[in-house]
């Protein structure tokens, strides 16, 4: 089970660390576990596992394609392999063979994009992906997670080390507030309520999920109430969490550092749709924009997507 950490305990963790550190335990257990990285061994942590692990490491180069081709093979021959890169080159760039080596032939592949949206921060636009989420939902089989915290995803490592299967993870390298008490577990497929209300239902993931935490307290203090969801799960969604959550609600808010278009706010929006929810909904993402040059405090102001933004946007919402 999980709970929800006390702020006054909360020390950031960096996530690479996290990854790679839970995978160098997993290959003590595992020797079949294997890490495949794309020329950016400095960058992602995983140069620990090349002298921890020499014989569970590869190093595929700029070739982020013939990595997951390499990784399907592997696969085919009973290793579990994680892959990582950045995630436009984890999700744009080779997606004809996520579909086709990965999960079309029934392969399982472990994907680590790291830094999606605005968590590319200064390495500007070409390195920010707003629409990987849209492009990994649209595959059929392929698991989309963002989780929250270090916890969540030493947990989510963990798991799908022993899940077949296309898992697609999208969380920054860097440091991330914790939200879960350490030894936390979860349920893949589940979202988890961390705070209650009864005025707006708010869904978040990833690393806009402090920012979701922080509007709501705001909020309250005007007097809106708002319950807050962790989806970590993107695919597939908690749709009975969704709907019962959203039941008797003056508004559904989705907050997630992607496109509006074919991520967080489409799943929900799709569920909402074919559903008797008659809630409106508002969908806090980016729109129709590409990445830009920054620092992340900088780059969530600038699509709406930090605490005080999303605030004005649910009031707005509300007065409408």
């Amino acid at each position: 089970m999980w709970k929800r950490l006390e702020r006054a305990s909360e020390k950031a963790r960096e996530q690479r660390v996290v990854f790679y550190q839970t995978l160098e335990v997993l290959m003590d257990e595992n020797p079949k576990i294997v890490a495949l990285e794309a020329d950016l061994g400095g960058a992602s942590g995983s140069l620990r596992v090349k002298r921890s692990h020499p014989e569970n490491f590869i190093e595929c180069g700029i070739m982020e394609a013939n990595m997951i081709g390499v990784a399907a093979g592997m696969s085919m021959r009973g290793f579990v392999p994680f892959v990582h890169s950045f995630s436009p080159f984890a999700s744009r760039r080779v997606a004809d063979q996520v579909f086709l080596a990965g999960a079309y032939s029934h392969n399982t592949i472990n994907i680590y994009a790291s830094d999606p949206g605005v968590c590319a921060a200064t390495n500007g636009g070409t390195h920010t992906s707003f629409e990987d989420v849209s492009l990994m939902r649209a595959i059929p089989g392929v698991e989309v997670y963002d989780p929250a915290d270090g916890v969540q995803l030493e947990w989510l490592i963990r798991t799908l080390a022993d899940r077949s299967g296309v898992h697609y993870i999208r969380t920054t390298r860097k440091d991330i507030l914790p939200v879960y008490e350490p030894g936390s577990t979860f349920e893949l497929g589940k979202g988890n309520v961390l705070c209650e209300g009864g005025d707006v239902l708010m869904i978040a993931a990833g690393t806009v999920l402090e920012d979701a935490l922080g509007a709501a307290k705001a909020l309250a203090e005007s007097g809106v109430s708002v319950e807050v969801v962790d989806m970590f799960t993107l695919k597939p969604l908690d749709e009975e969490l969704v709907l019962r959550e959203a039941a008797g609600k003056r508004l559904v808010v989705t907050v997630e550092n992607h496109s509006i278009t074919g991520g967080l706010g489409s799943a929900v929006a799709e569920l909402l749709a074919a559903r008797p929810v008659h809630a409106p909904l508002l969908r806090v993402g980016v729109r129709e924009q590409f990445g830009q040059v920054g620092s992340l405090k900088y780059l969530k102001r600038a699509y709406g997507l930090d605490a005080e933004s999303i605030v004005a946007a649910v009031r707005a919402a509300l007065e409408n």
